[in-house]
């Protein structure tokens, strides 16, 4: 089982890496309006404090809560991936 470093990480680094194309595709389209784009930014902030709070709570069964948190990244992530590419 990875630890919980190592989840923070990936966390912060999907998350990050989402917010930074966001940031890349309003300079490469300087002309269209940001109010979609800027919410998808607010959603992966939002869902960064949500994960690091999961991480944090004490739980009887830390396999199987880590699993679930790694789970809901990766879905969490695509969703926000597919609203990115839905701009245009």
């Amino acid at each position: 089982m990875a630890n919980v470093r190592d989840l923070k990480k990936d966390i912060n680094y999907v998350l990050g890496d989402i917010i930074e194309e966001v940031y890349v595709w309003e300079y490469e389209n300087t002309d269209k309006d940001t109010k979609k784009s800027e919410a998808i930014i607010d959603e992966a902030i939002t869902t960064f404090d949500e994960l690091i709070a999961k991480v944090n709570a004490k739980t009887d069964n830390p396999k199987a809560h880590y699993k679930a948190i790694k789970k809901e990244l990766e879905d969490k992530g695509n969703a926000l991936l597919d609203k990115l590419k839905k701009l245009g």
